[in-house]
């Protein structure tokens, strides 16, 4: 005997793009997304009786996507999402919850002669801004909000020693490395009720975006790190800072590591240690490193 213990379903990789014209400026902005909306509910009959007429085709699902994108704001992505999650499970009364997550890629405003075009742009990462929003009947609205993708290094101003040493251990001590990393960072915000709040709150989104960008950038950038570990801490408290409404802080930091290169073998070329100029970048094994920062009287999710 069986029993259907989960579903949900919907569409996936919808992509958006969406210009805003400014008539008085005729200034431009544009927006692009990759959208996936997933729904759960009263959809069991589908899966167990082959009874369709539970089922909001995932078809309608894209143009509803399309729809909302044109007549609502889809920025921030945050209430997009909001907006979204909430149509199906008002339009649908067998649809309870609504999972909407939301891929922002990276345009930013070409600088020509000095001065930002008013309708030109370019992609100058892969680096993307991700949002995860999920509508649950009569529970509210959970969001979390994250950059992927952001890549960094720096070619001084890390440390790594006196971690443990034994039988297994061959990894050097140093007080002077190379650091890079492919920042994913995320936050998740407090609970709101409904959309009506979220709307409330819409000021918010951008500017919490804004400050963990940059604190991660700075941060990274200024501290002289003893290790990975505690730097990303160090991000995560002052995002909490500079975000009242954020409950957690979320970092996964892969090491991507830079070895020197032993050239001793020809002609005495010294290349190590204070010497070292050329490096071989190692594409894997890597560390990877996680931490969750919470306020005080939190639990961390490990």
């Amino acid at each position: 005997m069986s029993t259907l213990a989960a579903a949900r379903y919907g569409k996936d990789n919808v992509r958006v793009y969406k210009v805003h014209r400014d008539e008085k400026t005729g200034e431009q902005s544009v927006c692009e997304m990759t959208v996936c909306v997933l729904l759960e509910g009263d959809i069991e009959t589908s899966y167990t009786k082959a009874d369709n007429s539970v089922v909001v085709a995932t078809d309608s699902i894209k143009n509803t996507i399309y729809i909302t994108a044109k007549q609502q704001p889809v920025n921030p992505p945050e209430l997009f999402g909001s907006i979204l999650g909430t149509h199906f499970i008002q339009k649908y009364s067998h649809i309870h919850a609504a999972h909407v997550h939301i891929v922002t890629h990276r345009w930013v405003r070409m600088q020509v002669d000095g001065k930002p075009h008013p309708h030109s742009f370019v992609k100058d990462s892969p680096e993307t801004r991700d949002v995860q929003v999920d509508v649950v009947e009569g529970k509210g609205i959970s969001i979390n909000s994250s950059i992927q993708g952001l890549t960094v290094l720096k070619s001084t101003g890390s440390q790594f020693w006196g971690f443990v040493r034994d039988e297994y251990t061959t990894l050097k001590e140093t007080w002077d490395r190379i650091l890079s990393t492919d920042v994913a960072a995320n936050w998740q915000w407090r609970q709101f009720t409904g959309l009506a709040e979220v709307r409330t709150h819409a000021d918010k989104f951008n500017p919490a975006w804004e400050a963990a960008r940059a604190i991660t950038l700075k941060t990274f950038a200024e501290d002289n790190s003893a290790s990975v570990q505690a730097t990303m801490y160090l991000m995560g408290e002052k995002i909490l800072a500079a975000a009242p409404l954020v409950d957690t802080v979320e970092y996964a930091l892969p090491n991507n590591h830079y070895f020197e290169v032993d050239l001793s073998w020809h002609k005495g070329t010294k290349n190590t240690g204070k010497d070292a100029e050329v490096y071989a970048p190692q594409s894997n094994p890597n560390g990877l490193i996680k931490c969750t920062v919470g306020r005080s009287g939190g639990k961390p999710k490990l």
